[in-house]
């Protein structure tokens, strides 16, 4: 490598941790490539966040590289975010990683689930200190897609019609969920689940459709307009915002053919920033949802907390659909069994010997 390349693929390394815009860091590319990059979110801090890194992507790159993006169903429905990739109609997407279980098995534990991982930085060492990165890329190359890392958001929440203080109060809810693991989770302790697309929840709560519906957090939510349809939002006891998601992820996905396109230097760029957009988006958003409590509460939402006893309970129900789900593909098992161990360890001690007696893991 040229000493020039070396001074380039250094400030691209350094602008990509830091997030500062420079101009001319990369040679001016006069058909420099663009792709289109749709995200989930639909409105608010969210959306703005993204397209506002997106815009800084150009004079990063001194425009080798530059992000048109999109927001939830600008170009195709949520739910086909991973087929508009791999058929070219998107060059990436920034998803709800919990989407991908439709086509990856083992994307249910890439993503916090029911009493699982709890804290952002947790998901971080798995992701790059426990291996959970190289299986990630490795299940998405099988699927056309390239996996560039994780984007933290931050706790989901439950918008309902009537005040829930227990999980017994979640018997016979018609609920708005995700899907997979965390469906199952409240369908066991007798909530009626449908998957929606974050998009059609609002509608659905106005018409009555559903009861409740769990979605991102405060500020997201409150632009989206749930305090207009709902008079509750429930958590988990204090410092637990989220038993069921307590470290909502999303990510940046490509389609494989736009990122081998790229030179090793611009990937390295990609890669880096994504990193940097994980830290500010989660910050930007947590910042945010400071401000909407206070309209939450100028509005008359009520916030009720479920106990200890409550988070016992549910882990009792969640711990056999934990290995359940782990054992309906190898590589659910493969990664499931990282974070157990983890979940397990002195580090965090989340999981005893005798929560897992007689539960076996099919390696």
């Amino acid at each position: 490598m040229t000493k020039t390349n070396v001074s380039r693929r250094g400030a691209l390394i350094g602008l990509g941790a830091a997030g500062l815009a420079a101009p001319h860091i990369a040679s001016a590319q006069a058909n420099g490539t663009t792709w289109k990059i749709q995200t989930s979110h639909t409105g608010g801090i969210g959306l703005q966040t993204f397209k506002d890194w997106c815009a800084t992507i150009q004079e990063k790159t001194g425009g080798e590289l530059s992000f048109q993006p999109f927001g939830a169903n600008d170009v195709v429905g949520d739910f086909q975010l991973y087929d508009a990739v791999k058929n070219g109609v998107l060059d990436a997407v920034n998803p709800f990683t919990i989407y991908a279980q439709g086509i990856i098995p083992a994307a249910t534990f890439m993503t916090s689930y029911p009493l699982g991982l709890r804290n952002p930085h947790e998901f971080d060492v798995f992701y790059f200190g426990l291996g959970g990165l190289e299986i990630a890329r490795e299940l998405y190359a099988a699927q056309g897609m390239h996996f560039v890392g994780p984007v933290h958001h931050g706790p989901n929440i439950i918008h309902s019609k009537v005040p829930i203080r227990t999980i017994d109060d979640f018997r016979g809810l018609k609920m708005r969920m995700p899907g997979g693991m965390v469906a199952e989770v409240f369908s066991e302790i007798g909530a009626e689940t449908t998957v929606l697309p974050g998009s059609e929840i609002f509608p659905a709560l106005e018409k009555g459709t559903i009861d409740a519906a769990d979605y991102v957090g405060p500020a997201v939510n409150y632009a989206l307009g749930f305090s207009q349809v709902t008079d509750y939002i429930s958590m988990g006891p204090p410092g637990f915002m989220s038993l069921y998601q307590p470290v909502d992820l999303m990510d940046i996905t490509v389609g494989q053919p736009s990122w081998d396109a790229l030179s090793d230097e611009m990937k390295q760029f990609v890669e880096m920033e994504t990193q940097w957009y994980s830290a500010h988006h989660h910050a930007e958003i947590q910042k945010a949802d400071q401000e909407a409590w206070a309209k939450f509460e100028a509005d008359g939402t009520e916030v009720t907390r479920l106990s200890q006893d409550d988070v016992e309970l549910m882990t009792e129900v969640a711990v056999p659909i934990w290995f359940d789900y782990a054992n309906r593909d190898p590589n659910a098992a493969r990664i499931f069994k990282i974070q157990l161990d983890y979940m397990m360890s002195g580090s965090l001690g989340y999981v005893t010997e005798e929560q897992i007696e007689g539960l076996t893991l099919n390696l």
